[in-house]
């Protein structure tokens, strides 16, 4: 029983591709997975929605964990900033929360693009990669808020046809801390700098 099972080879490769997306002119490579800040940064880009977990502000659960899936981008395809942004309306639950404690996590993992699923990894498998962020939901504006923009619509173009009286403003995720769990071991962090210093992929095109 020492032969290395198939799937477990080739994350330690580290050979295993896949499309991004239909419009995209280039293939990516998950980075190896001793590069953990890269890692982090490529899933931060490949996931167009998060889990957020805020502390409820609402009876009869007000202080305790509640998550909710919203769309988030880190920027336009090929052009990651690492920072989830997300389009939000006070009318939101979350953002209800967030107005009386702006704390939050937000969790991301490959099984939400094709990758998992081709590979044969559960998606609570290790070798079914996720990230999870701890930090701040904050309200942007000027040219982040711009950025920000860019960076949904592009990969959300439904937004734009969202209905206007609901008070939309621009947020980002603020990092404090980064999580990554993507091979047996258990879970490995990095700081913010570590993260940011570093860029999600290379292209091949």
């Amino acid at each position: 029983m020492s032969a290395v099972p198939r799937p477990v080879s080739a994350v330690l490769l580290g050979l295993l591709w896949f499309s991004v997306s239909g419009s995209c002119s280039f293939r990516v490579r998950i980075p190896p997975h001793e590069q953990v800040a890269r890692v982090a940064r490529f899933i931060a880009h490949q996931c167009d929605w998060a889990s957020v977990a805020t502390v409820s502000s609402r009876p009869p659960v007000v202080g305790q964990p509640f998550s909710n899936t919203l769309s988030v981008s880190d920027g336009p395809r090929g052009s990651g900033s690492g920072s989830p942004y997300l389009y939000l309306t006070r009318m939101e639950a979350s953002v209800q929360d967030l107005q009386v404690n702006p704390a939050a996590s937000l969790s991301m993992t490959l099984a939400q693009t094709d990758y998992c699923r081709q590979q044969g990894f559960d998606p609570q498998s290790p070798l079914c990669a996720r990230l999870i962020l701890s930090g701040s939901v904050l309200q942007v504006n000027g040219t982040e808020a711009e950025f920000a923009k860019k960076s949904l619509f592009s990969r959300h173009p439904e937004m734009i046809d969202w209905p206007t009286d609901h008070d939309w403003f621009f947020a980002k995720f603020n990092i404090t801390q980064v999580w990554v769990l993507d091979y047996f071991g258990g879970l490995k962090s990095v700081s913010p700098d570590e993260y940011f210093q570093v860029s999600p992929f290379r292209k091949h095109h």
